[in-house]
């Protein structure tokens, strides 16, 4: 079933208000590993990626 308008406006508000969008490109094949291992992990690609850099960001505070 299809998003009414309603719905859809609220959607973009909230979108709007709370996150921002950052697109990535990774060589051929990546994305389809990516998607695989936050799967497997069972968390969204996007949960993935978000953990993978906030860990990174701890661990090169510590260098």
């Amino acid at each position: 079933m299809a998003p009414t308008d309603a719905q859809r406006k609220a959607r973009n508000k909230w979108l709007a208000e709370k996150v921002e969008t950052l697109n990535i490109r990774v060589p051929k094949g990546e994305k389809s590993r990516i998607q695989a291992h936050a799967a497997a992990c069972g968390e969204s690609t996007n949960a993935f990626v978000c953990r993978a850099i906030n860990e990174a960001i701890q661990r090169d505070k510590k260098l």
